[in-house]
């Protein structure tokens, strides 16, 4: 019996500890999650923030308005490129002209079930991650089922087609994931956060010629999409959805309370933190995406014609590559609110744990898990809130460099010497 009793722990154990137990603990997961999302439909009230404002943005749209600069709810001008119209317009027809709140929640309920079999999927083929990390991810964050079910918010469709195309780009579909990628981009711009990670494994697997047509892809995605507002109003179609120097709301701010609100709202801290954000992607670019021994250069020439041949992109050196990008990104965000946790949230497992992690370093790393849940639902944002996020993030981005630093190549011996031979205690 006590044998028994012994082998079932150890198989309980192993499940929770071993990644190859990934899917079985996801199915147990997506399951409750299933659960978890129609009892917080049905027990916790529903909170109007953005809603009612898409549905009169979309519903312009509808009457026959073309004009972006036209299209505007009640919490002012529509700032979404032309892929939140249409899919939005779709939800607007879906739910009586989005009078039907409960039909909308139970849509984005869905959508987080689809979310996170996709992530599940991503997980799966990394093989990185202790699937107990998991319970962390899926019921005990409180914020993200919020922003999915009762805020109705447009980032967690963003980030679905996001992780569609990430599952893409791992079965080498890359024409089909860039189509993805660009209607994500359409949907929201946060996703462009992925783009610099995106354009170096382009560049990788393709060189640079064989890169222009995928982003010829992209491009092409956004013109055809917002062709009806391009023909109407090409300058405010373009200024209003893809305005990258909109100002934030200081009250709004998760990551940046600690700062005077002056200098929160100051040209030049924007400029500072573009500047970080360009020297973090070259610095991740240079010394842990580019591992070949030739010049980062060499990226421009076809695979074929580099001095030494690439081996082909492995899962984990995708998904690496762009969930570091994104959440280098998030770190020099201009400012972080409350629903743009669900940009990184799904990623963290990843990036805590796809570097080598001793036995008593799990702890410090749930520890770091339970803490930014912490930052992010502590509203409003306060001083100690906003320092200990710029912490973790900061503890998340040495754990990510050190622990992926390329091990120090072995010293051969010189031509014409023996090795030294071994001592007895050696021996």
């Amino acid at each position: 019996m006590a044998a028994l009793l012994r082998r079932a722990w150890r198989g309980r154990r192993e499940a929770l500890l071993e990644p190859r137990y990934t899917p079985l603990v996801a199915a147990c997961l997506c399951l409750a999650e299933g659960g978890v999302n129609l009892w917080v439909i049905r027990r916790v009230p529903y909170t109007e923030i953005d809603w009612q404002a898409y549905m009169a943005e979309v519903e312009g749209f509808a009457n026959g308005t073309r004009d972006y600069t036209q299209l505007r709810g009640d919490t002012g001008p529509l700032v979404y490129p032309a892929g939140f119209v249409y899919i939005f317009l779709g939800l607007y027809y879906a739910t009586g002209r989005g009078a039907d709140v409960r039909l909308a929640q139970y849509i984005f309920a869905g959508l987080y079930l689809l979310n996170l079999l996709l992530v599940f999927r991503i997980y799966c083929r990394t093989n990185k991650v202790p699937p107990y990390v998991f319970f962390f991810m899926c019921c005990a964050s409180y914020r993200i089922h919020s922003i999915f079910v009762l805020r109705l918010f447009n980032d967690p469709v963003a980030m679905a087609i996001l992780f569609l195309a990430v599952n893409l780009f791992l079965e080498e579909r890359w024409s089909w994931g860039c189509l993805l990628f660009s209607l994500a981009v359409s949907v929201k711009m946060n996703i462009l956060l992925f783009a610099p990670g995106l354009l170096f494994l382009l560049l990788k697997r393709f060189g640079l010629l064989g890169c222009i047509p995928k982003l010829c892809i992209c491009a092409l995605l956004q013109v055809l999409l917002g062709l009806p507002f391009l023909l109407a109003n090409p300058v405010g179609y373009l200024s209003r959805s893809f305005d990258l120097g909109r100002q934030f709301q200081f009250k709004w701010t998760v990551n940046w309370r600690f700062l005077p609100e002056e200098v929160f709202h100051s040209r030049v801290f924007h400029a500072l933190l573009l500047l970080a954000h360009l020297a973090g992607l070259g610095l991740f670019a240079l010394h842990r995406w580019h591992r070949s021994g030739e010049s980062i250069l060499s990226l421009l020439k076809d695979p074929a014609d580099r001095k030494q041949l690439s081996p082909p992109l492995s899962v984990n050196k995708i998904v690496f590559v762009l969930f570091s990008s994104n959440f280098l990104g998030v770190c020099c965000s201009r400012s972080l609110h409350y629903q743009f946790y669900v940009w990184y949230f799904h990623t963290l497992p990843y990036l805590l744990w796809c570097t080598p992690t001793a036995k008593l370093a799990h702890m410090p790393k749930v520890l770091l898990l339970g803490v930014i849940e912490l930052c992010w639902n502590t509203y409003p944002s306060t001083v100690c809130s906003s320092l200990s996020l710029h912490i973790c993030h900061g503890l998340v981005l040495l754990q990510l460099w050190y622990g992926t630093a390329p091990l120090p190549a072995p010293h051969a011996p010189q031509p014409g010497k023996k090795p030294a031979p071994l001592s007895k205690k050696a021996r």
